[in-house]
């Protein structure tokens, strides 16, 4: 198996490559736009996994959101990315990953002042393993059922990360259930 650098896939505002840059490098305060994906999970019982970002993460730690999220390296796949950060971030395999969002786009700044700034597809996908989350990277997790999901970011959104209530909110699922119900599988 080839190692591909840990570089992020840089993009214009039309979202075309434009050029590559070291990932560690990137998120600042001043991130470029850049390509990421978002994952959304769901166990065999309908529940949705939420995660606690590690308190080392550079951006928005300690905030529960989707079950994971990542950058595709250069030359990889996007699926290929979605499957080794599920295996990374939470040791599982995934099944059934489908794309909800392909169009996906946010910029959002944490308390820290560093920007997130991604063409960020959002996808779902099914697991029948239980979650080893990796500690770098998750300090937590929950299942949930998605109307215990959509009434936490109706209630709270600040209690979650940006990316997940903005998806919510463009899946329309804010309020009658979140992935994992009928549009996520």
């Amino acid at each position: 198996m080839t190692t591909l650098p840990d570089e992020v896939v840089l993009l214009d505002e039309r979202g075309t490559p434009t050029g590559t840059a070291p990932r560690e490098s990137v998120h600042g305060t001043d991130t470029p736009l850049h390509l990421a994906f978002s994952c959304h999970l769901s166990d065999e019982a309908g529940r949705v996994l939420l995660t606690r970002r590690a308190l080392t993460k550079r951006t928005w730690p300690g905030v529960w959101t989707n079950a994971f999220c990542g950058h595709p390296r250069p030359g990889e796949d996007i699926l290929d990315a979605v499957r080794r950060h599920a295996r990374h971030e939470l040791g599982i395999e995934l099944i059934d990953v489908q794309s909800l969002l392909p169009d996906f786009r946010y910029r959002a700044t944490d308390a820290s002042g560093v920007v997130e700034h991604e063409v960020c597809p959002v996808f779902a996908a099914r697991t029948v393993d239980t979650p080893r989350p990796h500690p770098a990277e998750v300090m937590e997790l929950r299942w949930v059922s998605p109307e215990e999901l959509s009434a936490a970011a109706g209630a709270a959104p600040w209690a979650l990360s940006p990316w997940l209530v903005e998806q919510l909110t463009q899946l329309g699922t804010l309020r009658g259930g979140a992935p994992g119900s009928g549009a996520a599988r």
